[in-house]
Formats: C-alpha cells, sequence, structure tokens
C-alpha cells in the first residue's frame, strides 16, 4: 500500500508493529536515512539494537547469499520484543530475495524495512510493496519540511515554549537546511536552552544555527552599510591576513548591496522585498539588513552598485597594476562615506 507524504510521517512517529514491512526510497540519501532510523527507533525502542533485536543487511551481500533476508526475518532474539530486518540500499537487482521474504513472512516474524534510491513506477521492489495488503512504501521528496515535521523534531528534542518570531524563523532554517543538518541545529538549540524557562527566541535560534564561512565578510558588509568608516581598515586587515580574496570580497558586496536595492525597490515597502527572498533571510539578521535598505533608499543603493561594478571590472582588467586589496578597500570607503550623506 501506498502512503502519502502525510500519512508517512504519521506512521514513522507511530508504526504498526504487525505490519509485514515498510520500503522507504527517494532521492535524498539523508532524508531517507532519518526517516528510517525514526521509524525503527519507533518499532523496537532505545534499546532494540543492543538487545540485537535489529538486523541490518546491505543489499549487495544478498546477491552471494539470497536466503539472508528471509533467514533474519524468522530468527528469534535472546531478549523479547519487536523484532526488525532492516535491508540497507537496495535495487532492484535485489529483488528476488526481498520479494521471497515477503512472500514467505508470517505473524511473529521481523518486520521487514527496506531503504533505497529514487525506484522507478516500474521497479519491482516498489510495485511488490504498494500491491502488499499487510506492507507499506513511503516515497521521500526533496522539499521543505512541514509544520508538523518541524514540531515534531522540537518535540524530540525537548525544545518547548517557541515564540513565534522564533518559530517564523526555524521555518525559513529547514528551507535552508537539509534535515539532518537542521536536526543537529535543534538539538543544539534543546542543550543552549537546558535549565533556561524562558520562551525560545528568534536570538536563541540565530546563536544555535550553523555559522556562514562567510561570517568574516558579512561583517566587513554590515560595517560598509551602516556607514562605520573607521571600522574598515581592522576588518580588511583580518580578512587580508585570512586570505580573502579582493575579487570574492568585491562579488561579496554586490550580492549584499543587490538584495538590499532589492528590498529597498520593492512596490510593497521593504519589508516586504525582504520576506520574499530566496534563500530566506530571517532573525536579527533580517532586522538589520531591513534596516540598511530603508536607510540606504534606492538611489543611493544604485549609486553603491554602479561603484562596485566599476571596481569590479577594474579588478579583472589586464591592465590593473594597482594593489588589488586596496582598490577595493577604497571603494568600501566611499560607500561608507555615502551612507551617511544625507
Amino acid at each position: 500500500m501506498k502512503l502519502s507524504t502525510r500519512d508517512a510521517n504519521r506512521y514513522f512517529a507511530k508504526p504498526e508493529p504487525q505490519r509485514t514491512g515498510l520500503l522507504i526510497y527517494g532521492q535524498d540519501a539523508m532524508r531517507v536515512a532519518l526517516k528510517r532510523q525514526e521509524v525503527i527507533a519507533a518499532l523496537i525502542g532505545p534499546q532494540g539494537e543492543e538487545e540485537m533485536r535489529l538486523t541490518r543487511i546491505p543489499a549487495a551481500s544478498l546477491r552471494k547469499e539470497p536466503a539472508l533476508v528471509t533467514d533474519a526475518l524468522k530468527s528469534v532474539s535472546f531478549f523479547p520484543g519487536p523484532r526488525v530486518t532492516f535491508v540497507e540500499d537496495a535495487t532492484d537487482a535485489a529483488a528476488e530475495p526481498i520479494l521471497n521474504a515477503l512472500a514467505d513472512w508470517n505473524e511473529g516474524d521481523a518486520q521487514l524495512v527496506v531503504t533505497a534510491g529514487a525506484l522507478k513506477k516500474t521497479s519491482k521492489i516498489r510495485k511488490a510493496f504498494e500491491g502488499h495488503p499487510n506492507a507499506y512504501a513511503a516515497a521521500i521528496y526533496d522539499e521543505p519540511m512541514g509544520r508538523d515535521e518541524i514540531e515534531a523534531e522540537l518535540k524530540r528534542a525537548g525544545v518547548a515554549g517557541i515564540g513565534r518570531e522564533a518559530m517564523t524563523d526555524l521555518t525559513a532554517l529547514s528551507r535552508e537546511l537539509d534535515p539532518g543538518d537542521f536536526r543537529q541545529t535543534v538539538e543544539k538549540l534543546a542543550l543552549f536552552k537546558l535549565g533556561d524557562e524562558t520562551e525560545v527566541s528568534s536570538a536563541d535560534v540565530q546563536a544555535c544555527a550553523p555559522t556562514s564561512t562567510e561570517a568574516d565578510l558579512d561583517d566587513v558588509l554590515n560595517i560598509v552599510a551602516e556607514g562605520r568608516s573607521g571600522e574598515i581598515g581592522p576588518v580588511m586587515q583580518k580578512l587580508h591576513a585570512q586570505g580573502v580574496q579582493p575579487v570574492a570580497l568585491c562579488i561579496g558586496a554586490t550580492r549584499h548591496f543587490r538584495a538590499l536595492y532589492t528590498a529597498a525597490a520593492d512596490p510593497g515597502g521593504a519589508a516586504a522585498g525582504i520576506s520574499r527572498m530566496r534563500p530566506p533571510i530571517y532573525g536579527p539578521r533580517r532586522d538589520r539588513m531591513l534596516r540598511q535598505a530603508q536607510g540606504w533608499g534606492p538611489h543611493k543603493l544604485e549609486q553603491a552598485l554602479t561603484m562596485l561594478t566599476d571596481t569590479d571590472l577594474q579588478l579583472r582588467s589586464a591592465g590593473q597594476n594597482a594593489p588589488a586589496m586596496a582598490l577595493v578597500e577604497r571603494t568600501l570607503l566611499r560607500l561608507a562615506m555615502l551612507s551617511s550623506r544625507r
């Protein structure tokens, strides 16, 4: 039987132990692995693997020993409790032993959990699970996590008392990160709030979100956009020492000011422009960029983009002999002075 996305998420959280088996398949191996971990943990409990009630079988090994699946389904653990036989990375090359195991399954046998990559409609394994009266097939799609999935991750990690802005930021973060990284972020948030009874805020989410490799670059861009020209020199020296290339710095500045211009020029206002950006901007960074966009305005941002384009062309020019980092620093200083000009 097929499971829809909504029904599948419910089933992964609370599977039915009397079922013959479950096929989880999809293009994204990480998403498939997370769902497989969730459903197996729900079936056998936290001690199931230690009590040898979980048997792992790589699908490739079934070519030499096709009876492995059926034998694992029939074997009985020394410890009482539900059992799972897990076949990993299945393809149609392993279809025959898996289909034989489905046909030989009897009540009291272990439940068969199979994971696979993207399977066509004509796949023997997929057709077998979808057509089985006591087994399920669930497709995992590469799409953002839904509200119920985010809430399930928060509940699993023990995070409670989420503010409205914090939930908005977590939703935006779930669209930017893959599910594995998002789960780690939620677990980090749980540790961050351990012993703290206050509501989870937007600042808490920002503190636990993965840091960008361009954090130092963001620092200097914010300094420029906020007109703090006196702070540019020390930060530029630090970036130069870290090996940041002038062209990369110019490209980053252009990207930042283009985003500000997009927000400032939006017919619905800067706030509406910020909310429509992809990837989404969230938390204190969203508020900061909103203030920058409103402070600059479309006209001055057009001038800033012109200056950055001219600098980028100069850096790439064959006849350019001046120190590249000095050229970029001069442009950033001019931008900072433009920002403070009324």
